[in-house]
């Protein structure tokens, strides 16, 4: 490959991966068309880019970013994966598919880049038990309304109890 096309290839690598942040690197190499295809689908319906590049013109593209660490140590082809609506949320599409060896037998993540450190495979599989944004949200939002559900049931429980009472009287004296 010539110079002006690397170069070219290089810029184009860096304007698709422009704000990206964080991602993941998965090794897809030897799947067909069709598999390609069917992931491409997948993954588009949470939301999730992939990017199959050459690691050595990944490395140049993405140098002095946030996602260089992501390709040090990297050989031959590497798939980039980024999107979904948090990180959190991404590892884990990418350890679902790499955990169905009936469907994608060749997917299998190899690392990453969260913070602009790099994750290897463990690190990925670590990351995928964390809880995703919306857990947090709803775990967050639990914590919030519990004290007050319990503020709630210690001022209207004794109303209710006089409440019961006076109905009962009532309805005994009648």
């Amino acid at each position: 490959m010539s110079k002006y096309v690397k170069e070219l290839v290089t810029r184009d690598i860096q304007r698709r991966l422009e704000g990206v942040e964080d991602a993941v690197t998965v090794n897809c190499t030897g799947m067909d068309a069709n598999t390609t295809n069917d992931l491409r689908g997948e993954l588009g319906e949470k939301d999730i880019q992939m990017l199959i590049v050459k690691n050595s013109l990944a490395r140049r593209a993405t140098q002095g970013s946030n996602l260089a660490p992501a390709f040090e140590g990297s050989r031959g082809q590497v798939a980039v994966l980024w999107g979904a609506t948090d990180f959190v949320s991404l590892v884990k599409e990418v350890v679902r598919f790499d955990k169905d060896t009936e469907k994608f037998e060749q997917f299998v993540a190899t690392g990453g880049v969260m913070d602009g450190e790099k994750l290897d495979e463990a690190g990925v599989k670590a990351v995928s038990k964390w809880p995703s944004r919306e857990e947090q949200v709803a775990m967050l939002v639990g914590q919030i309304l519990g004290p007050g559900a319990t503020l709630n049931a210690a001022l209207l429980g004794p109303g209710k109890m006089l409440n019961s009472q006076i109905k009962q009287k009532g309805e005994e004296d009648a």
